[in-house]
């Protein structure tokens, strides 16, 4: 049944998205993945403003000043779903994985005026935190160790748990980590006929514990019981527009 789901579901997302469809999955899905990626990042867009630039390409006039990095950022997030979609029958690859990241960040103007590689891995070191992370040098070998690992797995939530954190734990881009991590968590959710994770920011601070507990103990119970929190939630809201 999950199975028939799914790939009705990315039926539906490759229709309306050819058809420029803003009333259906794919348009919340989209809104729904970029609002929450970007905001547990800091973004201080709202739902309502995250729709209106989706919608319409504009904002809605706020007393308040809007930060250009939130805008552009938002707008990456868009065109890297779509970049998501376009290529849901190709491998995970590090190829790949560089094409998400440049789709997202490829319009940041701070990241390029700080000299930050768009669409390739890190070239300074980068910390989660007080944690270090994987050296520039060492993140192409830790990637190739970590797609030959995954794609020798039976995929199932729990191996999605775990290929989510370690990649986070390699931190291969100077910055957008965190966001590529989670569309490929989506992506790959829907490749293997998984119910997709959509996480929320209401639970930053749970996700961010899974992370940490994955990072200190290799326990990894903490964020599949996350996910499937966050499955109930996009389930209900899939059953509404495909059942």
């Amino acid at each position: 049944m999950e199975h028939q789901i799914i790939q009705t579901l990315i039926n539906r997302f490759n229709i309306e998205y050819r058809k420029r469809d803003r009333s259906g999955i794919y348009a919340l899905t989209s809104r729904e993945l970029a609002y929450n990626s970007n905001k547990i990042e800091g973004s201080t867009l709202t739902k309502e403003q995250t729709a209106s630039l989706f919608n319409t390409g504009m904002l809605p006039h706020s007393d308040d000043y809007y930060r250009a990095k939130d805008i552009e950022e938002m707008n990456g997030h868009f065109l890297m779903f779509n970049k998501m979609l376009t290529t849901i029958t190709e491998p995970l690859t590090q190829d790949l994985i560089k094409a998400f990241h440049y789709e997202l960040k490829s319009g940041v103007f701070e990241d390029r005026a700080n000299g930050y590689a768009v669409g390739d891995y890190k070239k300074r070191p980068n910390m989660i935190g007080l944690h270090d992370t994987a050296a520039p040098a060492e993140v192409p070998a830790k990637m190739a160790e970590l797609l030959d690992w995954y794609h020798a797995q039976k995929i199932s939530l729990e191996v999605l748990a775990e290929f989510h954190a370690r990649y986070e734990a390699i931190h291969p881009f100077q910055d957008g980590n965190g966001r590529t991590g989670r569309i490929i968590l989506f992506r790959e959710c829907l490749v293997h006929s998984i119910m997709p994770v959509i996480l929320e920011d209401d639970n930053r601070m749970e996700y961010i514990q899974g992370l940490a507990s994955y990072r200190a103990t290799g326990d990894i119970q903490a964020l599949v019981q996350l996910f499937i929190k966050e499955q109930d939630v996009y389930r209900l809201q899939v059953e509404k527009f495909l059942i």
